[in-house]
């Protein structure tokens, strides 16, 4: 990424965080202020991203560091991966058949009776628009705009 183009992302970052706590003010439930807060605690983690990427290119042109340049490699690479998630996260280990939600405890999902074995894994459901609220358009718009994906979705568990 150049100067230029980091500087429009970090700009265009706080604009939307901007929006979002100032949407959050007309919030009916608490479900949607919570949405509203992790969303603007995940673009300000987005432009923390995009302070490390400017202050490791300012070191780069001032004193060429090779480390530095090694650094900043991760830094835009790892940016590249950057997501928000404003509800569940779910993780899911096909070898030992277990998964985890939002980073807690494994959990088996390995079912045995005597008709045999079931794998109850959850699934991930995404939030319809009228569970978004007014949020709906604002991610939208700021995964137009910044080009970071905003999920938003619950982990159901699906039984077969």
């Amino acid at each position: 990424m150049k100067t230029d183009q980091n500087l429009m992302l970090y700009t265009r970052l706080a604009g939307c965080r901007l929006v979002v706590l100032a949407n959050r003010f007309g919030c009916d439930s608490e479900f949607s202020r919570e949405l509203h807060d992790r969303l603007a605690e995940g673009l300000e983690a987005a432009i923390e991203r995009i302070q490390i990427i400017m202050a490791l290119k300012r070191s780069l042109l001032a004193d060429n560091d090779e480390f530095a340049a090694y650094q900043l490699e991760g830094e835009v690479e790892s940016f590249g991966r950057f997501t928000i998630n404003l509800l569940d996260a779910l993780e899911v280990d096909c070898d030992t058949h277990e998964y985890r939600i939002n980073g807690g405890d494994w959990i088996n999902a390995l079912a045995a009776d005597c008709s045999g074995l079931d794998i109850a894994c959850p699934k991930l459901v995404a939030l319809t628009e009228e569970e978004l609220g007014s949020l709906a358009p604002i991610i939208k718009d700021i995964t137009l705009t910044t080009g970071i994906p905003v999920i938003a979705v619950r982990a159901v568990q699906s039984w077969r």
